[in-house]
């Protein structure tokens, strides 16, 4: 029987000839319940391969094994979109000699195709595959949804295994990634666990102060013109943003409003504007829960999308160039609107900008969600301390004290402003802040650099310094 089968991930490994110096790479659909990485790290470093370049489309902190690799040589440099605290703390503290390579969700792609980021081995953690590689997240019992993320590991590695905890007849119908591009499946005990694609920045959130934010971005997108029959909508993760879909679902179905679509990572609340006929599809390049896993399963308005077609500004389009409006985050904001999701106020790596700087340029309208402050610091800075998305992407912040408009926007701020919306100078805003927590201390100078911040053209946005020892 032909069959592409082998016993275990070493035998893999060995058979895709990895060697010293290589590249390989992972994807993170399975969050902060994914095992793969570190199973298949643990097995690389057995084998004695060292000076490893690791390209993971994001790194969590069930992941934190990865550090000893890091420390031991086995591996030499990151490239990733995203990395959780409790790794990001250490590799700010100096941990690798390397600077780490930021991109976004679109620019990684990009790269990957353009030869810019070569990969030599993929490792695919698949909920379910056939003997010859037709693999799909939909299915098994570790099913996480979309495999979006690993759409051009497959299509652009030199070598693909397909790893899996549920091994299909073939052919598997409905694969998300064919046979095609793939060498060898291992099937394991276990590639993860499928609660663990649901995080804090996932949930919908209780904070009264997020709900009133919630409820203002909602009216931004109301009086911006834009919420219109064919109306398209992205979120981010945070409870402020998925609260405001919450807002806008009210709306579209009082005003009979039926969207062309949601996209991105996808919630269940999206899933419940797509059942209630607030979108016609909902273009999904990672579930953020269960709920949005079933439903890509079963409803084929549900539709699963690579991360090129979802957001590449070297695909020839993407979806992302046809958004209306995206609901993000920050952790900072200045007065030039530039957008800090890396590093905390200290500058130690906390984040990163995944689909943030890629949904900022794409859209018709950005709006950041943020307070005035967290833990007595002001969210509005003269200069944030990394720059993640420029502020000529991003049109509104929104605070619980009232909005900002980004000057570039005039006509938007004249029509909120007549639809009634409190509309502030952002310097207003930082002074709103400031009279409660005071002016901050500037940073101490950071050392040496630690991470490049590469926006979604290839271009260096920033750097990220050293902070060894700072609390």
């Amino acid at each position: 029987m032909n069959t592409k089968l082998v016993k275990t991930i070493r035998e893999a490994i060995a058979l895709a000839g990895l060697k010293d110096g290589m590249t390989i790479s992972f994807h993170h659909h399975l969050r902060n319940g994914d095992y793969v990485l570190n199973l298949v790290m643990d097995e690389i470093a057995a084998m004695g391969i060292r000076n490893l370049t690791v390209n993971a489309s994001a790194l969590f902190d069930t992941h934190a094994p990865f550090l000893d690799h890091i420390k031991n040589h086995v591996v030499r440099k990151v490239q990733t979109n995203y990395i959780s605290a409790g790794i990001g703390r250490q590799i700010s503290a100096g941990l690798m000699d390397e600077p780490v390579e930021f991109r976004t969700h679109g620019g990684r792609p990009r790269d990957i195709a353009l030869g810019i980021t070569p990969i030599d081995v993929a490792f695919i953690a698949a909920p379910c595959s056939d003997r010859m590689g037709n693999c799909t997240g939909k299915y098994g019992r570790s099913a996480c949804g979309s495999l979006g993320y690993a759409f051009p590991d497959a299509m652009y590695a030199k070598k693909v295994i397909v790893i899996t905890d549920e091994l299909a007849e073939y052919p598997l119908t409905g694969w998300s990634i064919p046979e095609i591009y793939v060498d060898y499946v291992v099937q394991i005990d276990a590639i993860g666990d499928p609660a663990g694609i649901v995080s804090g920045t996932t949930r919908m959130t209780r904070n009264p102060v997020a709900l009133v934010m919630a409820q203002t971005a909602a009216r931004v997108i109301q009086n911006s013109g834009l919420l219109r029959d064919g109306f398209s909508f992205q979120t981010g993760g945070g409870g402020a943003t998925l609260a405001t879909a919450m807002y806008l679902k009210q709306i579209m179905l009082r005003e009979q409003i039926y969207g062309s679509y949601a996209q991105g990572g996808i919630t269940g609340y999206l899933v419940d504007m797509l059942n209630e006929g607030c979108f016609r599809a909902l273009m999904d390049v990672q579930c953020f829960d269960l709920k949005a896993a079933a439903s890509i399963r079963d409803n084929p308005n549900h539709c699963e999308v690579g991360a090129a077609q979802y957001a590449s500004a070297g695909a020839k389009s993407s979806i992302m160039d046809s958004l209306d409006v995206a609901v993000l985050g920050a952790t900072e904001i200045d007065t030039d609107f530039n957008v800090n999701v890396h590093t905390d106020s200290s500058g130690r790596i906390m984040g990163g900008s995944g689909g943030h700087s890629d949904a900022a340029a794409g859209s018709k309208l950005s709006i950041i969600t943020a307070p005035l402050f967290r833990g007595r610091l002001p969210i509005v800075r003269d200069r944030v301390t990394c720059i993640s998305t420029p502020g000529k992407d991003i049109d509104v912040l929104v605070t619980q004290a009232g909005i900002a408009v980004n000057p570039r926007r005039e006509e938007l701020r004249e029509r909120l402003t007549q639809a009634g919306m409190q509309v502030l100078e952002i310097t207003q805003l930082r002074a709103l802040a400031e009279q409660i927590t005071g002016t901050p201390a500037p940073l101490p100078p950071a050392g040496r650099v630690i991470a490049k911040v590469i926006g979604r053209d290839g271009t260096l946005l920033d750097t990220i310094g050293e902070r060894k020892g700072e609390e």
